[in-house]
């Protein structure tokens, strides 16, 4: 997963002339899925997203030493499939990038692990899908694109077997009682 973070005084998302979500300060961060990306890249944005020392200590003034979550602001995340793409000529091919489906529930997975590893409300989005209009007040200006490191492959059979014992406890759960 690739990340585009831009510390801001303020962000807000815009989709058919309608603000959808907005924030004060804090990070606004585009997000891209590959084809490669996984559960495992997925963790460890969440926790570069939390943990990321783009502020200054207030009482200091020194600066890189705090975090989203050291000083409470908010994240507003917007899926960009554009993050993955390389270019044919002058044409972009986006064929690295993991088509819709799958793609939102790895980005909806993102989200969910922001809001229960943080505070729910402070974590906001856009559409998944939509053409936005991002608004960005950028702050210093910093920017900085980050990206999950390659796994192995042994880490990638790792994560399958506990993907597919995680599906075989569900299936046991939602088996009717009884045999039936």
């Amino acid at each position: 997963m690739k990340a585009i973070i831009q510390r801001v005084t303020s962000a807000s998302v815009t989709v058919c002339d309608e603000c959808v979500s907005s924030i004060g300060r804090g990070l606004c961060v585009l997000v891209g899925i590959s084809t490669d990306d996984n559960a495992n890249d997925v963790d460890w944005l969440a926790r570069k997203l939390l943990n990321i020392r783009l502020f200054e200590e207030p009482a200091t003034g020194k600066r890189w030493m705090q975090s989203v979550s050291d000083q409470q602001l908010e994240i507003l995340c917007v899926s960009q499939f554009t993050l993955y793409h390389r270019m044919k000529g002058n044409r972009p091919d986006f064929s690295r990038a993991m088509q819709g489906p799958q793609a939102q529930e790895l980005y909806g997975t993102l989200l969910q692990k922001l809001r229960e590893q943080y505070t729910a409300d402070r974590i906001k989005d856009g559409v998944f899908g939509a053409m936005m209009q991002v608004h960005i007040q950028n702050d210093g200006p910093v920017t900085l694109e980050i990206e999950s490191p390659p796994q192995t492959d042994q880490e990638r059979q790792k994560l399958q077997r506990s993907q597919g014992r995680k599906a075989q406890v569900k299936d046991l759960q939602t088996a009717p009682a009884g045999g039936e």
